[in-house]
């Protein structure tokens, strides 16, 4: 049992209930962006397989195709997208994942972690979405199916 001021390690954290997670890796490059607080979308914003726009007093973060991304923009990139679908044991299908459902985020992230790797996870309604560093997008790949879970090429709608 751990107290209040000790570190989280990864064997402390639940498992993920049975789930095993169904990911579809985006061949484009992102970029996590810096907008001022209040800033209008861009023009040169430009949607992609996530775009997604986060606000608050302080700043505007946007997730966008990287490239149309002035340099001169504060930015991070490039990032690979994988989306998330959850199989849980038994389940005929997806329809039981819940977007932003911490056991399956957990069972992305631990992973992850526990390789030393970096990742920005952006929930959407319908799915969740893991973003990695471009360069170690087949390193993440490995951590995961090490962990159970399977990726595939996204297929374009």
């Amino acid at each position: 049992m751990t107290s209040s001021n000790d570190p989280v390690e990864p064997t402390d954290v639940p498992d993920s209930g049975g789930a095993t997670l169904e990911l579809a890796r985006f061949p484009e490059t992102l970029a996590v962006v810096r907008l001022a607080a209040g800033s209008d979308l861009p023009e040169w914003a430009e949607s992609s397989s996530v775009f997604a726009i986060v606000a608050n007093a302080t700043h505007t973060t946007l997730v966008c195709a990287g490239r149309s991304v002035p340099r001169k923009v504060p930015q991070r990139k490039p990032f690979t997208a994988f989306a998330v679908e959850a199989r849980h044991e038994g389940a005929e299908s997806t329809t039981e994942r819940v977007p932003g459902d911490l056991t399956a985020l957990l069972a992305l992230l631990v992973p992850l972690a526990e390789a030393g790797l970096e990742a920005v996870p952006v929930p959407t309604f319908d799915a969740d979405w893991v973003l990695v560093p471009a360069a170690q997008a087949d390193r993440a790949e490995e951590a995961w199916r090490r962990s159970g879970h399977s990726i595939a090429p996204a297929v374009p709608v």
